[in-house]
């Protein structure tokens, strides 16, 4: 019989300490410990957020391993997020990978941040009806601080093809919410405000960026003068108008990153299709998705909400793919703020 291969992930990219555990390429466990401190100051501390990774990191990984129902003696590999993200987090979740490594005599694995959101739609339960995108896919990679087209050939060999050329989708969506005083992080608040606005109340600047890049620069702008105007004439303007403000500006994000993903699909004649990143789980775009899909033949594919944000089973199913290939790291390896898909 073949032995099991066990994956024990680490994330620790910005603010959220998770651990998980896969096993022969489905998920065990999938823990995260969130860090609330930081919407007292509107955004992520990176030094708050390096710490708390260190008060959280051992804890959450002793009750992956045991909500999985594995000793630490039956890990076949460590994965862990080398970049890109906060470099003080990284370096929690790379020394305690690590550290785990060198102690049991076991291989380590680094894994990219942004392949891993791809790579969230490979993310497979027992007990349920897993579909998985077929080869190739293009995916749209949506996130706080990336927004990216990605043509992906294999597991681990991805093409990238579109990308932001200023601010990603996910900081337009909380650096408006911050100047409407919405609590962070404002891209989920924006999405529950807009289901009771009216789309079509108010019009915002697109961007007119040749190819498959994004901008979201002149979005931001556009919406921070409107506001400035307005409440100069009326001072509880975005009071009186927040859901009609939230629905508008969401509905201007998405028709952006929708035409861009319609534009993408024509050119490499992909219709199998993924959304990924912490903004994959807005409601809006999600409709929006699935009735471009409807009328444009397209398979469709969203990973379930807990697999959308920041989460150690998307390292992990990287981490397992990668293990298959004996694609290992030395412990030379450190952790990167930036890096390519």
């Amino acid at each position: 019989m073949t032995p099991e291969i066990t994956i024990l992930a680490i994330e620790s990219s910005c603010d959220d300490t998770s651990a998980a555990v896969i096993c022969d390429g489905f998920v065990l466990s999938n823990l995260i410990a969130n860090q609330a401190v930081h919407k007292a100051y509107g955004g992520v501390v990176p030094e708050l957020a390096s710490r708390a990774h260190q008060a959280n990191i051992v804890p959450v990984v002793s009750q992956a391993l045991a909500a999985a129902g594995k000793r630490a003696d039956e890990v076949s590999a460590v994965a862990f997020t080398r970049g890109p993200g906060l470099l003080g987090s990284l370096l929690v979740g790379t020394s305690f990978a690590k550290g785990f490594a060198l102690a049991r005599n076991i291989p380590l694995i680094a894994v990219n941040h942004l392949q891993a959101h791809v790579m969230s739609h490979f993310a497979m339960e027992h007990g349920k009806e897993n579909r998985v995108p077929e080869f190739p896919f293009l995916c749209l990679l949506v996130s706080g601080g990336h927004t990216q087209l990605i043509v992906i050939r294999d597991h681990l060999s991805m093409e990238l093809i579109g990308n932001t050329i200023d601010d990603a989708a996910g900081e337009a969506f909380d650096k408006c919410a911050k100047v409407m005083g919405l609590p962070y992080p404002g891209g989920p608040v924006i999405d529950r405000l807009a289901a009771d606005g009216n789309p079509d109340a108010f019009h915002f600047a697109k961007p007119r960026i040749q190819g498959l890049d994004f901008s979201f620069s002149g979005l931001k702008t556009s919406f921070l003068y409107f506001l400035r105007d307005r409440v100069g004439e009326d001072p509880d303007f975005i009071a009186r108008n927040l859901n009609d403000l939230a629905a508008s500006l969401q509905r201007t994000i998405i028709e952006i990153l929708i035409a861009k993903l319609v534009r993408a699909s024509k050119e490499t004649g992909i219709r199998e299709i993924g959304i990924a990143g912490g903004v994959s789980a807005n409601g809006g775009l999600r409709r929006a998705a699935a009735r471009e899909a409807g009328k444009r033949g397209w398979n469709l594919f969203l990973p379930e909400f807990r697999y959308t944000t920041d989460n150690a089973a998307m390292i992990g199913i990287t981490g397992y793919y990668s293990y298959l290939k004996s694609d290992f790291t030395d412990h030379s390896v450190i952790p990167v703020a930036r890096i390519d898909t």
